[in-house]
C-alpha cells in the first residue's frame, strides 16, 4: 500500500469519525430537543391542572357566596321590622287586659297573625328561651344581673325582656335576658 493510499483511508477514516461524531451529536441534541418538549408539555399541563382547579374552587365559593346572599338579602328589613313585632306583642298584652276593646283586639291579633306568617314565611324564626334556662354568653345578651329569687335560680335565666330571632341559621337578634346572681 502506497503512502498515498494510508492517507486517503486515514482521510476516509477521520471523515467518517468527523460524520458519525456529527450524527450521533444531533441525535444526542434531537433527543434533548425532544426531552426538552415533554418537559415542557408536563409544564404546562400542570399548569393548566392548576388553574382549573382554581377556577372549580372559584366557581364553587361564588355559588355558595351567592347562596348564602339570597338566603339573607332581606336581612335588614326584617331587623327593622322586629322593633314593630315588639311593639304588636305590647299591645296585644294591654289590649287582654281591656275587656271593652274586644272588637279591637281581634283586629290587631289578626294583623299580628299576618305579620309573623309573612315573617317566618321569609325565614324568621324565633329563638325560645323560658325562665329557668341556663344563661349562655354565646346565645343570650345579659341586660343585668339581680339577685337570684331561689339558690337554683343563681347562674340561670330570671326573665326575657326581649326575644331573639333567628333568619335561616344566622342570629339577627340575640335574646336579652336578666340573670341571677
Amino acid at each position: 500500500m502506497s503512502k498515498k493510499d494510508k492517507n486517503q483511508d486515514i482521510e476516509e477514516s477521520q471523515t467518517q469519525d468527523y460524520i458519525n461524531e456529527i450524527i450521533e451529536g444531533s441525535l444526542v441534541e434531537e433527543l434533548t430537543v425532544e426531552e426538552q418538549l415533554k418537559e415542557d408539555l408536563a409544564k404546562e399541563k400542570d399548569k393548566f391542572m392548576r388553574l382549573f382547579a382554581e377556577f372549580e374552587n372559584y366557581k364553587k365559593r361564588t355559588t355558595k357566596e351567592r347562596i348564602d346572599l339570597f338566603k339573607t338579602a332581606n336581612e335588614e328589613v326584617i331587623v327593622s321590622i322586629l322593633p314593630v313585632l315588639d311593639d304588636f306583642e305590647r299591645a296585644l298584652l294591654h289590649i287582654e287586659d281591656d275587656k271593652e276593646a274586644e272588637e279591637l283586639r281581634k283586629g290587631v291579633l289578626l294583623i299580628y297573625s299576618k305579620l309573623i306568617a309573612t315573617l317566618e314565611y321569609k325565614g324568621l324564626a324565633k329563638i325560645e328561651v323560658n325562665p329557668g334556662d341556663i344563661f349562655n354568653a354565646d346565645d343570650h345578651e345579659a341586660i343585668t344581673q339581680i339577685p337570684a329569687p331561689t339558690d337554683d335560680l343563681k347562674g340561670k335565666i330570671i326573665d326575657v325582656v326581649e326575644k331573639g330571632y333567628k333568619l335561616g341559621e344566622k342570629v339577627i337578634r340575640f335574646p336579652k335576658v336578666v340573670i341571677g346572681q
